[in-house]
């Protein structure tokens, strides 16, 4: 399994826009993706960090590059739609699983 964190920092007044934004146009089509294991979409809860995050489960490496593209390490998602929402380009990081005995 391959967590990715998808980041950006919103302009403050229009973050629950940006919020139900993600959550009807792009959480929602991602159910029909092959290897994509369920989503959260989360924010920053002070008065002064405006972050939204995104944390996504995938099968596989495979079926994050299906999503993503061939850049899917690097080069997070977005539309250009989206400029108007974001103070700055959003980030992508990718985790694994650890577990303990």
């Amino acid at each position: 399994m391959i967590i990715r964190i998808w980041e950006a920092q919103v302009t403050p007044e229009r973050a629950d826009e940006f919020c139900a934004k993600l959550a009807t146009e792009v959480l929602s089509g991602l159910d029909r993706t092959d290897g994509f294991g369920g989503a959260e979409l989360m924010r920053s809860v002070t008065d002064t960090d405006h972050r939204i995050m995104v944390i996504s489960r995938w099968r596989d490496e495979a079926a994050v590059r299906a999503y993503a593209g061939p850049m899917w390490r690097i080069r997070p998602i977005w539309a250009e739609g989206e400029f108007g929402y974001l103070k700055h380009p959003p980030t992508v990081s990718h985790f694994a699983p650890v577990g303990f005995d």
